[in-house]
């Protein structure tokens, strides 16, 4: 049995083993970010535990009776299964497997420690709610440690963790607990950040906290954090809330602040960008969305744990798609934690044993919430806190459950009374007295204000968003992105092949494409096809199989060279575009070839396709992006081949024209979209289309953050234009400004 396992030992396939924070921890270790150090207590150890004693028997006969409406019967099975656990005599190997390691850790003097519960079920896509079990901060010395370790294993019986189970299906004896045990950091400032903005979903956006002292202050929602916004591509910052901090935690408690500290920003602007930095890197390298923790310690940056979003997807309630537009003066202003809007009779809570009165349609206020709150949260229509940010616990389940939220507003339970009436706005963080009239979101109106003769596209790749960015005034999806289905799908489709499991990757594959397709039909939608880097495959389930290291995966093994080398793979692709277009009958939906560096490529890759038996039509197109110098170049001996049309692909073609890693924050401030070798290249790819009738798009970043952009490319004639969904109203605006002054100059 494998009693522990430092991080340097696992990575993210070892959940079963040491849990979601333990194998995340293990990951994140080995790709070279800063880490503290630690080790995990295995998930075999509780188990061995509970089976070698009699509390397998102890926990089935407290479970058997109780149901998720028994609150009362809840908390009297937890405290005697706790009682129980906490009270059984641990084996001398488990003790002392624990101790050495411990002893290994340290060196020759004790140090403190953290020890966090890692439930085998927690930190999963289908399992979000994390902090259902406890941590244990400042730990130190082999008698204190293994009372953690033994206090961690208990709680995973906390009422809460109980409730969750029951809520979710999960089998109470087999999700296990392992224990994470990781050096201390007496951390000067601390927070959480996300891979994308948690209220709009912008994937092109992280979103950063911090506060003095230690995280857990911030990751409780005790306190309200600092927030910035960072543009990903960029790393430059976008936004700054600062916020005064009277106190922290530290190593010694709750302590004053400083007065000369309390209203300056927390981390300085270098320090934001550098773990901003560091926060792309971690979701590139899962190739989902991340939830990370941090801390800054001495001059030094540290990631303390990741782990996936699992609040993207909308509510089926519908209020997260809700607006207000009003002139009223908001009664409380707090920070925006949930999008959408919601009014209800106020239900002030002063404590979690009191959640009960709360009822169906009410609007949930009180200080901050913990995973006690969360049936109460699901009756509510609307949440308000006193303290908290973005990334509290009261923002995460409120998003989740697609309830809007404002956070941090200091002083809702004060101001507000139980059984008044008031509006919330999730989106803009405020709080109206009485109803205000809410409507359906305006954004599909608003985007059809303006006819164009240039085309307005989105750019797309998270199949949950095609329905509500569908009624937004777009005229289709200008590129769809096969890495985030595939990221689903989770496993190296070549280990598919080998498995038999091939017509499953088609299917899957096809799941998604056909939702797109759906609910953008008639309208185009362009699939872009894997454009995986060898380091992304690496990170699917059999990636390490079939993936050798590059020293340069940007500019490596990737787009169509894949295809020519490896067509298997690429005809998988193919069999899920011709079922969805023949089978499905959505014939909107069309193929575009990635980084094509040859026209040799692009000759066998379209002699690829052509096999398939997905020709060429009036119904079927075929694209070629344009991202390479080459492309640039010799775009005329491209377009002879025979294709459709062309997308600009202005990341990778910046970064080329260039020569700037677009990922290295040391040079982020060369990388500019703007750059007269840019702007050449794009005129010159217009007009060449131009002479030879074939459209001409663009769906990298920069016209999504450079408005002044597209007017140049309306005036060279670009055919559409393919934005992020958080600009799609502003680019269509601006378009149609720029045809109007075009036309009038003529």
């Amino acid at each position: 049995m494998k009693r522990v396992a430092f991080f340097k030992d696992l990575d993210k396939k070892d959940i079963a083993l040491v849990g979601g924070k333990g194998a995340n921890l293990g990951e994140i270790y080995n790709l070279g970010v800063p880490v503290p150090n630690g080790f995990v207590v295995t998930s075999q150890v509780y188990f061995d535990l509970i089976k070698k004693t009699s509390l397998v028997e102890k926990i089935k006969t407290e479970m058997r009776s109780i149901t998720l409406e028994d609150t009362k019967g809840i908390l009297k099975s937890s405290q005697k299964i706790k009682e129980a656990i906490l009270e059984a005599t641990v084996p001398p190997e488990t003790s002392e497997a624990i101790v050495e390691a411990y002893a290994q850790l340290c060196g020759h003097h004790d140090q403190k420690v953290a020890v966090r519960s890692s439930a085998t079920a927690e930190d999963l896509p289908e399992a979000s709610f994390a902090g259902q079990q406890r941590t244990f901060l400042n730990v130190k010395g082999e008698k204190d440690l293994l009372q953690a370790v033994q206090g961690c294993w208990a709680s995973l019986f906390e009422p809460r963790a109980i409730f969750y189970r029951e809520d979710k299906g999960f089998d109470h004896l087999k999700v296990g607990l392992a224990a994470v045990v990781q050096l201390m950091l007496d951390s000067e400032v601390s927070g959480v950040a996300f891979s994308i903005n948690p209220i709009t979903n912008n994937p092109q956006e992280i979103a950063i906290e911090a506060a003095y002292g230690l995280g857990e202050a911030v990751v409780s929602g005790s306190l309200t954090p600092d927030q910035y916004l960072v543009k990903k591509s960029s790393l430059k910052i976008l936004e700054r809330q600062i916020v005064k901090q009277t106190w922290q935690i530290t190593e010694a408690g709750r302590t004053p602040v400083s007065r000369a500290y309390q209203g300056k920003q927390k981390l300085s602007d270098g320090k934001i960008s550098e773990l901003a930095a560091y926060v792309k890197k971690i979701e590139d390298h899962y190739g989902v969305p991340q939830d990370l923790e941090w801390a800054y310690v001495k001059r030094k940056l540290y990631l303390v744990q990741t782990r996936p979003i699992t609040t993207l997807k909308l509510s089926s309630r519908g209020l997260a798609n809700q607006t207000l537009h009003t002139s009223e003066t908001p009664v409380l202003e707090g920070i925006g934690a949930s999008p959408g809007a919601s009014y209800g009779p106020v239900k002030i809570i002063k404590r979690a044993a009191d959640v009960a009165k709360v009822g169906e349609g009410d609007i949930l206020v009180t200080e901050m919430t913990d995973p006690d709150f969360v049936p109460a949260m699901k009756k509510a229509v609307g949440i308000i806190t006193d303290q908290g940010g973005r990334t509290s616990h009261a923002a995460i389940v409120s998003r989740e459950l697609g309830i809007p939220c404002v956070v941090g507003t200091s002083e809702a339970t004060q101001l507000l009374k139980n059984g008044e009436m008031v509006t919330v706005d999730g989106t803009k963080g405020q709080i109206y007295s009485g109803q205000i009239k809410i409507s359906k979101s305006a954004s599909s109106e608003a985007g059809q204000l303006h006819k164009t003769a240039t085309k307005i596209y989105v750019n797309l790749g998270e199949p949950s968003l095609a329905a509500e960015i569908s009624q937004r005034g777009v005229d289709g999806v200008g590129l769809l992105r096969a890495e985030f289905m595939i990221a689903q799908i989770g496993t190296h489709p070549r280990k598919m092949i080998e498995d038999k499991k091939a017509s499953r990757f088609v299917e899957q594959l096809a799941e998604g494409l056909e939702i797109f397709a759906a609910n953008f039909n008639p309208r185009p939608v362009v699939y872009r096809a894997t454009d995986f880097k060898t380091n992304e495959y690496q990170n699917l389930k059999g990636g390490q199989d079939y993936e050798e290291e590059e020293p340069n995966p940007m500019i490596g093994f990737r787009g169509a060279h894949r295809y020519v080398v490896d067509s298997d793979v690429f005809e998988l692709e193919l069999k899920a575009l011709k079922y969805v277009r023949n089978k499905k009958g959505f014939k909107n939906l069309h193929l575009m070839i990635p980084f094509v560096r040859t026209v040799n490529e692009l000759t066998q890759v379209k002699k690829m396709v052509a096999a398939s038996g997905l020709r060429r039509s009036a119904n079927f197109w075929l694209w070629m992006m344009v991202e390479i110098p080459s492309n640039v170049i010799l775009l005329d001996k491209f377009l002879e081949v025979g294709i459709d049309g062309v997308s600009v692909g202005t990341n990778d073609l910046t970064m080329l024209m260039l020569g700037v890693d677009r990922d290295n924050p040391k040079i982020a401030e060369v990388y500019n979209e703007m750059d007269d070798s840019v702007l050449w290249a794009l005129e010159k790819i217009i007009k060449t289309c131009h002479q030879h009738k074939v459209t001409s798009s663009i769906c990298g970043q920069a016209p999504s953050d450079h408005p002044q952009l597209v007017r140049k490319l309306v005036e060279w004639g670009m055919t559409s234009i393919s934005v992020n969904p958080d600009v799609i109203e502003e680019t269509r605006q601006i378009v149609a400004d720029a045809e109007h002054d075009l036309v009038a100059s003529k």
